[in-house]
């Protein structure tokens, strides 16, 4: 496995060489940044760790980002604990961390703006959303402290051999076969987005096996087939 860093539409060069920083003390070395340039207070701030910085790869989007990755981690300190609000409900970092070791892929830890965070369009687009509890008087952490717990929890956990993991790929198709047999069942059009959601945090949290994988698209092809021919 591995782990690319993303920092989305970072304000302040400090930070992103504090980040990168972070990185090179535990070991990890791709990073991603959608839009600045970066600066001189960035290498500044890298220290020893300015390789990170210079193999860094700047994108213009979101998308652009994330693409290619088989699994990717939304941050947020601003969560929402609502069963039926889905786009904001976490894993604690600490449950990220005990989990992600099952997967076999590129896994994206994606990091928000400092004063906005990551916005509700770009969370729908992750397999899961991670926080890490703080004081409710003052939830948000700083972009870089939170990386570098980020980068210290994940680093405490050794790989442990686990079934393969699904793929990016294989979990889009998964995806796409939930959508048709809701197509298929006439589901309420104004349940439909949020519905959605739902089941793609719900394989995220399961981070299914390759086994698992297969087993689920043969029920779903099989629901969506019989519907057809009725």
């Amino acid at each position: 496995m591995e782990f690319i860093i993303v920092l989305v539409e970072p304000k302040y060069g400090g930070n992103i060489g504090a980040v990168a920083r972070a990185m090179k003390n535990f070991g990890l070395t791709k990073l991603r940044i959608v839009g600045p340039k970066i600066d001189e207070e960035a290498y500044k701030r890298a220290m020893h760790a300015k390789d990170v910085l210079e193999n860094a790869k700047i994108v213009n989007t979101f998308e652009d980002a994330i693409k290619g990755l088989d699994y990717v981690a939304g941050t947020s300190g601003i969560v929402n604990l609502n069963e039926k609000k889905h786009i904001r409900n976490p894993l604690t970092l600490k449950e990220f961390a005990e989990k992600i070791y099952a997967i076999d892929g590129k896994i994206g830890l994606v990091f928000g703006r400092e004063d906005l965070g990551l916005f509700n369009h770009e969370l729908e687009k992750c397999d899961i959303v991670v926080t890490i509890p703080c004081d409710e008087n003052y939830p948000v952490m700083n972009l870089s402290h939170a990386a570098a717990v980020f980068f210290y929890a994940l680093g405490a956990k050794k790989l442990i051999e686990k079934p393969r993991e699904s793929s990016g790929f294989e979990k889009e198709k998964l995806h796409e076969h939930f959508s048709s047999l809701l197509d298929e069942i006439n589901y309420p059009k104004h349940k439909k987005a949020g519905t959605k959601t739902m089941f793609r945090r719900i394989i995220g949290r399961a981070m299914l096996s390759k086994w698992e994988f297969h087993t689920l698209m043969g029920v779903f092809s099989r629901a969506i087939k019989k519907r057809e021919k009725t």
